[in-house]
């Protein structure tokens, strides 16, 4: 395996973090008119609801983990935001707390302080938890009649992933 000019093992990690949250604000902005308010079933969140709740466990996980990076945590953890470009501020904000409490205790030698054996962990985790809610709205976009198509998801999410710089 060889390394990207330049790249440093904590650099592509956190540049694999950076996609994640691109590919979040991609489905985010290809969502059709509605989507935000679109459900799996009776009962479930919404689609906004689900990124809200995003926005807010990274929050709560750097302020538990690594408080020197916290930002605020917001009061409601399931908001259903109607507006996509304040939701798109939330996940940058949040994703910014992440790679900073990532990165700086990485940097500073120094352990998380509830949850992790090492700060990779969260970001893992996150990418793990992110990636579950990412099919639950795809989900809930195909029950509610508005499908997003492989040629559609494929260039915002696994594109992504997947483009060499």
């Amino acid at each position: 395996m060889s390394d990207a000019p330049g790249q440093t093992l904590l650099e592509a990690l956190l540049n694999s973090w950076a996609r994640n949250n691109t590919i979040l604000l991609n489905l985010l902005s290809s969502l059709p008119e509605g989507g935000l308010e679109a459900r799996a079933m009776e009962g479930s969140p919404s689609i906004a609801e689900l990124f809200t709740h995003i926005h807010y466990v990274r929050l709560v996980f750097v302020f538990e983990d690594a408080p020197e990076f916290a930002r605020e945590v917001p009061m409601d953890e399931w908001v259903a935001e109607r507006d996509p470009g304040r939701i798109a501020q939330l996940l940058n904000n949040s994703a910014m707390a992440v790679r900073d409490a990532v990165k700086g205790r990485i940097e500073a030698g120094r352990d998380m302080d509830l949850h992790y054996d090492h700060p990779v962990l969260l970001l893992q985790h996150m990418l793990w938890h992110e990636g579950y809610h990412h099919g639950q709205i795809k989900l809930a976009l195909k029950l509610a009649g508005r499908p997003m198509t492989d040629e559609e998801a494929g260039p915002i999410t696994w594109g992504v992933w997947m483009r060499k710089k």
